[in-house]
């Protein structure tokens, strides 16, 4: 790990950009604990070198790997995007779900027959009726987003 901590406006931008690397204790390689240039806590940067240091130092990629806190799995997939996409493949995707997995069409039409039945029903009575009628727990600010997703689509 570097010996001077990155500035907040560095510590912020990582942050911002989801390249704040979570263990940056477990990166070992000497160059981060010479210079404070190279920042462990920069993700980016710790994929590179680590993918620079088999490439042209020769090192094996299960002792770079080791030495920047990575499985061999997770360097072959970093070496993969980097080939793909160069530096930014090296860029974390967004974690999670990717589109609504609990509100589908199915639970997106119940919810606009029911308010349509009813202008008075609210998000919340709706999020209740699709778990007692769909057996489906969905929370009702899901169904709030989907439906004004729907909404834009219509327009």
């Amino acid at each position: 790990m570097t010996k001077n901590k990155p500035s907040d406006k560095k510590l912020d931008a990582l942050k911002k950009h989801s390249s704040l690397n979570r263990n940056p204790r477990r990166v070992k390689d000497k160059l981060f604990d010479r210079d404070d240039f190279f920042d462990a806590r920069d993700l980016v940067q710790v994929k590179y070198e680590m993918l620079r240091k088999v490439r042209v130092e020769e090192k094996t990629v299960s002792d770079a790997a080791a030495d920047f806190g990575f499985s061999r799995a997770a360097f072959y997939q970093t070496k993969e995007a980097f080939k793909n996409e160069g530096v930014a493949g090296l860029i974390p995707k967004k974690r999670g779900p990717r589109a609504p997995h609990k509100v589908s069409r199915e639970v997106l039409e119940f919810v606009q027959n029911l308010m349509e039945g009813d202008d008075r029903l609210n998000l919340e009575e709706a999020s209740r009726r699709v778990q007692i009628d769909l057996g489906i727990k969905v929370h009702s600010t899901n169904i709030a987003r989907q439906l004004k997703a729907a909404k834009k689509k219509q327009q």
